[in-house]
């Protein structure tokens, strides 16, 4: 079994196991407000790109609620690829539920995207947590490129790569009292394992493996570059936005927002 198929194992098995009413409610959250499941930076960002008549693609899209936030915004339709089967069950109950027929979502390994979805999109959308599921960047990026149309662009909203290098609560080397320290190398090759669960999905159990890859910034931008794609936005913050926040306001970058336009 490559990493791929054991992490797609993993995640279905998160959400077997899931906290009552996981995701259950989104469809009463969409009706807040628009743009409800994004952060106040990525609104920002989103406001300013005009979304009629275009086509958005989110990859590692989850149980879809970001998509589904931003179908309101006047986008033309959405697609949201995942590669857990049972999540992506979520997602289509979700977008049932809030009356949305504007988006689908298919379950699929985002590296095995079918060639009808190329030159297809206008827009990708990565989110959180989503880069580190791959080992190859490169490989990554030739897939959205292919995905693009021409001018589309690519929307990425994770965690900052430094933010690896600090140790996280739970984790032997995290010290409350000393929260200045960075204990993990910056160009660590070596896969991050984990058999705690799924945390914000399911809380900590003894689960089957996840198998996630931390990469430099350097990997990001040159992956975007072989493949064509050139940077035009790239925001660094001082917040984290899902892994935890006792590092917040303290001069770490945490989190960033990168816009490439495929050229």
């Amino acid at each position: 079994m490559n990493y791929i198929e054991s992490n797609k194992a993993a995640w279905e098995e998160a959400f077997d196991n899931r906290l009552p009413n996981w995701g259950d409610n989104n469809h009463e959250l969409l009706r807040k407000e628009k743009l409800y499941f994004f952060n106040p930076d990525m609104r920002k960002e989103l406001e300013k790109i005009s979304f009629k008549d275009k086509i958005v693609a989110h990859f590692c899209c989850n149980n879809g609620r970001e998509l589904l936030s931003l179908s309101e915004y006047g986008i033309k339709s959405g697609i949201g690829f995942d590669i857990a089967e049972n999540i992506i069950t979520q997602a289509r109950e979700t977008a049932d539920k809030a009356g949305i027929i504007n988006c689908e979502f298919v379950d699929c390994n985002i590296l095995d995207i079918p060639k009808n979805y190329h030159n297809h999109f206008d827009m990708i959308l990565f989110t959180i947590g989503a880069l580190t599921w791959f080992q190859d960047l490169t490989l990554l990026f030739g897939k959205v490129a292919k995905c693009l149309k021409d001018g589309g662009l690519l929307l990425i909203n994770d965690s900052h790569p430094l933010l690896y290098m600090l140790p996280i609560p739970g984790e032997e080397e995290f010290d409350p009292d000393h929260l200045n320290r960075l204990t993990h190398s910056y160009f660590r090759k070596e896969p991050w394992l984990d058999n705690s669960g799924m945390g914000y999905i399911s809380g900590e159990y003894e689960s089957k493996t996840f198998t996630g890859f931390t990469h430099k910034m350097s990997d990001i931008i040159n992956g975007l570059s072989i493949n064509g794609m050139k940077t035009i936005t790239l925001n660094e913050y001082d917040y984290d936005i899902g892994i935890t926040d006792v590092y917040e306001n303290k001069g770490f970058p945490l989190s960033f927002i990168l816009i490439a336009e495929k050229c």
